[in-house]
């Protein structure tokens, strides 16, 4: 038997009956890594990686499975193969799960692009650069234990150099995986850390599910915020953080990324058990820790949009946790809203002359949508819906200073996988709560709550959601309630006049509804 320098056996000089038997082992090796792995990642990450531990595991799969499908072929076709079927078995082994993200692709909206690049597209990153590269280590660890003259041989010089820069991209892109997140302290004039005051973000269990919260307050003895973020679907901890930094001086402020949101998108599923009813409690469940934690008697709800939505529902539920409800952007009933946005945009199109937009909107059909992706696309307009106006000058400049990106994917509340959740919640929970969403109409539902209620009226609100909204006011009967006309506001008025709004909670709400250590208000 011929001996090769480095003592390994040259393939050469084996019987050809056993050179065919390797060549269909590392055929069947080739094909089945990534098909088990696909298979396994299917079976317990239908929606691809959702997280950072989740992520790292898809990224060491794919090396590996890169690794024995170049061993196997010792070939450059185990670069396409190994990808190939991995991303196919994946694919059906999911086949039971459906939402944005998982469904098939539409380019109709930008968002069914960006629902693409954030499922699969991900997915595909995290998994295909390392399975590549290992796919060309493991063709060249094949062609030295076991050469052989059919192949195509080791990789050359480019070969290298490719698997080098996707080696350097996985293992950049795996440090950014691992970077922690964090919220900056609340600081004085001097830059340092406020004494007694409190700044964190934490993770909490509830409903089974763990959820992230934010905390920041100048004090832990003033009474507690609870802030509800819109959607639903939105995350808000960076913008809760920037606008609504005044607040602190008089509240403790807690944002909250809801389940299927943000920092708590892994909580998304299973989705059977993500109901409205499972929010609401979720809700008072968060409430009771933060009234158990802070010994309040009880706290604020501060609701924007769907936030206002889901607090309202709770406040009927449980009144007896609340001292009062302040609403920015409040919701009444979605499906007639919807139904009055989507003659809107055919108005629209007909002033505008836009044949195309008409068809679109004529071929999405009437109110309930089909597709979710209906809802998104007539968000697009809500701009051009909405009368001019220039919000204040404070909120623009906080905005451009703070350098926290659109939606926020640029804030340090969010590590990496986090940072994608944000996007992700906004499809992915919607597509679930939405449709539990249309048949409440609170005109006819709550007509009545145990709770003061504070609502901010935004002139510049699109007509469609502000008639109802002040409708609903008319109606409801409450211990107390004020209206506050906002002018050069649209539907975050919230945000938009967070000066307002600490005004109105240091001056109104707080006098009028919070305990003095007398008993009195």
């Amino acid at each position: 038997m011929t001996q090769r320098k480095n003592g390994l056996t040259d393939e050469r000089s084996r019987p050809p009956s056993q050179m065919r038997r390797t060549g269909w082992i590392g055929a069947i090796a080739a094909i089945g890594a990534p098909a088990l792995a696909g298979l396994l990642v299917a079976l317990t990450m239908p929606r691809g990686p959702v997280d950072a531990a989740q992520a790292l595991a898809v990224m060491v799969t794919g090396l590996v499975v890169g690794l024995v499908a170049g061993l196997g072929l010792r070939s450059p076709w185990a670069m396409v193969l190994a990808p190939v079927v991995y991303g196919v078995v994946f694919e059906l082994g999911r086949s039971g799960v459906s939402g944005p993200l998982v469904d098939a692709p539409t380019f109709q909206t930008t968002f069914g692009v960006l629902a693409l690049i954030l499922g699969r597209g991900v997915h595909a990153l995290l998994a295909f650069l390392p399975m590549i590269a290992g796919a060309i280590y493991g063709r060249a660890l094949g062609q030295r234990l076991l050469p052989s003259p059919g192949s195509a041989g080791a990789p050359g010089a480019v070969g290298y150099v490719v698997a080098g820069l996707l080696t350097l991209a996985t293992v950049g892109l795996a440090v950014l995986i691992l970077l922690p997140a964090r919220t900056p302290p609340l600081t004085g004039s001097d830059g340092e850390p406020l004494p007694g005051s409190i700044a964190t973000l934490e993770k909490v269990r509830l409903g089974g599910h763990d959820q992230w919260i934010s905390i920041r307050g100048q004090s832990t003895d003033n009474p507690v915020l609870l802030y509800l973020s819109g959607g639903p679907g939105q995350s808000d901890l960076p913008f809760s953080r920037v606008l609504f930094e005044d607040l602190t001086e008089d509240l403790i402020v807690v944002g909250w990324d809801q389940r299927g949101t943000g920092k708590s998108y892994p909580a998304l599923d299973p989705v059977s058990t993500l109901t409205l009813d499972r929010a609401i409690e979720d809700t008072a469940e968060l409430s009771r820790y933060l009234i158990d934690r802070f010994d309040e008697e009880r706290i604020y709800l501060l609701g924007e949009s769907y936030g206002t939505f889901l607090g309202v529902l709770t406040l009927q539920r449980y009144p007896e946790l609340y001292h009062g409800y302040v609403a920015s952007g409040q919701m009444v009933d979605p499906l007639e809203t919807t139904r009055r946005l989507h003659q809107d945009v055919l108005a629209y199109a007909a002033e505008t002359g836009d044949e195309e937009l008409a068809a679109q909107m004529q071929a999405f059909g009437e109110p309930p949508y089909q597709n979710s992706m209906a809802n998104a696309y007539v968000m697009g307009y809500y701009e051009a819906l909405a009368t001019p106006y220039t919000p204040p000058r404070a909120y623009l400049e906080k905005g451009r200073a703070a350098g926290i990106g659109p939606w926020g994917v640029l804030a340090q509340e969010y590590r990496f996988m986090e940072k994608l959740g944000v996007l992700r919640g906004l499809m992915d929970l919607f597509d679930v709560m939405w449709p539990q969403m249309l048949d409440v109409d609170f005109r006819q539902d709550v007509t009545r709550l145990e709770v003061p209620v504070y609502v901010l009226d935004a002139e510049h609100e699109l007509v469609a959601r502000r008639d109802l909204a002040l409708a609903w006011f008319e109606l409801l009967e409450a211990p107390q309630k004020r209206i506050y006309a906002i002018e050069n506001a649209g539907h975050s008025v919230a945000f938009e006049h967070f000066e307002e709004l600490h005004r109105i909670l240091r001056e109104d709400v707080l006098p009028e509804t919070y305990p003095t250590p007398d008993g009195g208000q």
